[in-house]
């Protein structure tokens, strides 16, 4: 498994912390934030695009990153070179990103290099609850034979890791006393 430090709210200079202490995978939400960081901290970190992708942001995000975890459009796929996982939005919350699952086989013939699905469950007090989302992921990544899940954040992680996550993603744990 691959913690992915997520660096979305980790100014340009607290970025120093995390490759003292050893951080192997940043992951970055915003492009516009993973060229400056990436700017100064280059080869410091594995660079991961962990937030939504905009397809006018996918070359950036091509040249700079190893992994996009959020795969969700026909557009970012014909512009994005790197492999991929697609973000898929098990809840069909509107307010969140993804492909339903209904139309993920369909979103898989589009883009070549899907390594795995991530997805981000409903928000909720007790980690628990997010069990089945991610049961749910497992199973479609199963059904359509990938290995990759990017599932977790600092609340749930435990029970990710337990369902199978081949990626965490974990931010404000981080930067607890």
């Amino acid at each position: 498994m691959t913690i992915v430090a997520a660096t979305k709210y980790v100014s340009i200079d607290d970025m120093q912390a995390l490759a003292d202490a050893g951080v192997a995978v940043a992951g970055e939400n915003r492009a516009q934030d993973l060229i400056a960081k990436h700017a100064r901290y280059g080869n410091a970190f594995r660079w991961h695009f962990i937030g939504h992708l905009q397809s006018r942001k996918a070359p950036a995000v091509s040249a700079v990153c190893e992994l996009c975890h959020s795969l969700d459009s026909e557009s970012a796929a014909r512009r994005l070179t790197i492999p991929a996982l697609v973000e898929v939005n098990l809840s069909q919350e509107p307010t969140k990103s993804g492909v339903g699952p209904d139309d993920l086989a369909a979103f898989l013939e589009v883009y070549p290099d899907v390594r795995g699905l991530m997805t981000m469950p409903p928000a909720a007090d007790d980690p628990e609850e997010s069990r089945p989302w991610f049961r749910r992921l497992r199973g479609l990544a199963e059904a359509h034979g990938l290995s990759d899940l990017s599932m977790g954040t600092s609340q749930d992680y435990r029970v990710a890791a337990e369902e199978g996550a081949t990626y965490i993603r974990i931010g404000s744990i981080l930067w607890q006393d």
